[in-house]
């Protein structure tokens, strides 16, 4: 494969691949998450040359029940084509040590269902049941705790 590589990126190259692959019935404005422009919120792309093939955002948000600090995965995504090349386990270990250089708390999602086992190979744990988010499916907080 081409080389690639991940780096943090600004918000505004992530809403593309989140319309394409997350929300495409989602106007441009339901793009926007709330916290996405807030200073401790950071987002990681894979880039190929100029072409951002992959997406996450991580923000600061207490995990459900849980009240102390924490940071939150949301929106993570790969292009359909780029799919199966490292790039999301890449965009998580590049994802958790920033965040965890700025501050050493735990990292949850609200992960879909299909995603249960990629979460699992890189530390994350399922907490509580599973619930529906509408129109995007069945999910699960998972969690993994700083190295």
């Amino acid at each position: 494969m081409t080389d690639w590589r991940v780096e943090l990126i600004p918000v505004e190259r992530t809403r593309p691949l989140r319309k394409r692959v997350l929300r495409p019935s989602f106007s441009e404005q339901q793009l926007v998450f709330p916290g996405d422009g807030t200073e401790s919120t950071f987002h990681v792309g894979t880039l190929i040359g100029d072409e951002v093939a992959g997406i996450m955002t991580v923000m600061r948000d207490p995990q459900p029940g849980i009240d102390k600090p924490a940071w939150r995965i949301r929106g993570m995504a790969t292009a359909p084509e780029h799919q199966g090349s490292g790039f999301g386990r890449a965009m998580i270990e590049h994802g958790c040590a920033e965040a965890w250089a700025r501050d050493r708390d735990a990292i949850w999602c609200n992960a879909r269902e299909i995603a249960f086992g990629f979460y699992e190979k890189l530390g994350f744990v399922k907490v509580g049941g599973l619930f529906e988010i509408d129109d995007i499916g069945v999910h699960s907080v998972m969690v993994i705790q700083p190295l």
